[in-house]
């Protein structure tokens, strides 16, 4: 309660075991619906479930070669205040909002993913929040996890910026939860990742998590510009593979800023202290202002130098909204369809974590796969 203003509970969610946790100190009733983004965040409100929450990632461009991983929209809005955070130019209720009822969430999982047996279905929390950033927001996320390693096609993702991993330590998980952590140098977590964790805390939550046995994801994304991004950069990569073994490490995506020209406005009004809107950059047709590619393809490429300098080499490394040319320049090759990274990032985890999949890709079934 002391880091909320207010916790109200709606009152079909007051059976839950996270609405329990708070007792005398919250109330009862609708959702206060605040429309001030950041105050927002000092409010939380519990629901229940309403209507399906399952769907594929809402950032999915069939103009992109995107990952294809799908979301539980259960968490809405987020306590931290990261200057580029979409949210801020997305959410009309800003409340900070968490599903209570996990049983039905998994419900709905289970009845969706089992219509396709064969397919690995990656399954994020973080499309509208933060997956772990407060409790009960973790605490949630434990019973997700307990519920995930009950089904054979589907793998729950965690993504953070937080410390807040406790609750995960000695629970079940079966090998079914990958816990990601959203990184950048801590000359970007103190300017632009207001109130998140720090870079040493985020490095120690992973390494107690990775001894607790889940697959580690990491996330350079959005990746930032600003001088001397080279050497820290550098630096990040030595201190993350200083914490977690490299064979731990399931995937990792590479991003670079991006925002659409409203949430542009958003950036400056909100944080004005915040430059990250002043470097050159050129508006896509998915209406998103982003770096120069010629700087972009530099900044990618520098990153995978040196992360396979550091034995990640094994890791599937992946780009996040990016066009074919560029995933050339990087890599030397691209995927040649959405579905085609899918059976990518499913035949590497098949190979690297036995067990995590159904069974062994059919690659000419995500060919086929329709998005």
């Amino acid at each position: 309660m002391k880091r909320f203003r207010s916790v109200t509970i709606h009152p079909a969610a007051a059976n839950c075991s996270l609405s329990k946790k708070f007792g005398v100190e919250a109330d009862f009733g609708p959702s206060p619906k605040i429309t001030d983004y950041r105050q927002g965040k000092k409010h939380l409100f519990i629901s229940p479930k309403q209507g399906d929450i399952f769907h594929i990632c809402a950032s999915l461009d069939r103009r992109y070669i995107c990952c294809s991983t799908h979301v539980i929209s259960h968490i809405s809005n987020c306590p931290f205040e990261c200057t580029y955070c979409f949210l801020q130019n997305y959410l009309t209720d800003t409340t900070l909002s968490v599903i209570a009822d996990t049983r039905a969430i998994l419900k709905e999982i289970k009845n969706r993913t089992s219509l396709q047996p064969w397919r690995l279905f990656r399954i994020g929390t973080w499309e509208l929040g933060d997956s772990l950033a407060v409790s009960p927001i973790n605490n949630a996320a434990a019973e997700l996890v307990s519920g995930f390693r009950k089904t054979p096609n589907c793998i729950l993702k965690l993504r953070t910026k937080s410390a807040e991993v406790e609750p995960l330590l000695n629970i079940d998980h079966g090998g079914k939860t990958v816990v990601s952590w959203t990184v950048n140098p801590p000359q970007v977590i103190v300017r632009e990742e207001i109130g998140t964790a720090g870079l040493d805390a985020r490095l120690h939550a992973m390494r107690r998590t990775a001894r607790a046995g889940y697959p580690i994801g990491l996330h350079f994304d959005p990746m930032i510009l600003f001088d001397g991004w080279e050497q820290a950069y550098e630096a990040l990569v030595r201190d993350i593979f200083s914490a977690v073994s490299p064979a731990r490490v399931i995937w990792i995506s590479i991003g670079s800023l991006r925002f659409n020209p409203e949430m542009k406005r958003k950036i400056e009004n909100n944080y004005p202290a915040s430059a990250i809107t002043a470097q050159e950059m050129v508006l896509g047709d998915d209406n998103k202002f982003r770096y120069l590619r010629p700087l972009r393809v530099r900044m990618y490429r520098h990153l995978l130098h040196i992360l396979r300098q550091h034995g990640a080499e094994e890791c599937f490394t992946y780009l996040c909204m990016e066009r074919w040319n560029v995933w050339e320049e990087v890599f030397g090759r691209y995927p040649r369809s959405i579905g085609h990274l899918d059976y990518l990032i499913a035949r590497s985890v098949w190979e690297r974590f036995p067990g995590m999949g159904p069974c062994r890709p059919e690659k000419t079934r995500y060919l086929a796969l329709e998005y």
